[in-house]
């Protein structure tokens, strides 16, 4: 199986990256693909075999659903494993490129019911949404 791939230079120091992306106050402000869904709610026990849960939900209130997973490897500003609800692998990056810059990859193993590129669509969306909230709280 192969992985996908998403990635976003944030202009930002690895400390408020790294906040922005683990921390559920932070989640729900990001954590959507468009602007017709959100993140109404998050919870996160931030540590290996911890759990988070995101409720991803339309904004119309037709659909939601619990993007759930638990934290297998947790390397402070570095790195973090995931181990998502339906057993896929998860593995976030958070590289120093400067002292004011970070670079987030992404790789996840996919599903089987969304076309591969809808899917890395889907998370670089969600990544691209990361960046710009991070980048305006500076």
């Amino acid at each position: 199986m192969s992985l996908i791939t998403v990635q976003a230079t944030i202009k930002a120091p690895v400390a408020t990256v790294w906040e922005c992306w683990t921390k559920p106050e932070h989640i729900t402000k990001w954590n959507f693909a468009s602007t017709d869904w959100h993140c109404p709610k998050s919870t996160s026990s931030f540590e290996v075999n911890g759990e988070f849960h995101h409720i991803m939900a339309a904004k119309d209130g037709s659909f939601e659903f619990d993007f759930w997973g638990r934290f297998t490897q947790i390397e402070i500003e570095k790195e973090i494993q995931i181990e998502l609800g339906d057993s896929r692998k998860v593995t976030v990056l958070f590289e120093v490129t400067t002292d004011q810059t970070t670079l987030i990859t992404e790789q996840f193993e996919p599903e089987s019911q969304n076309p591969l590129e809808l899917q890395k669509t889907g998370w670089q969306a969600i990544l691209n949404n990361f960046k710009q909230y991070v980048e305006t709280q500076l």
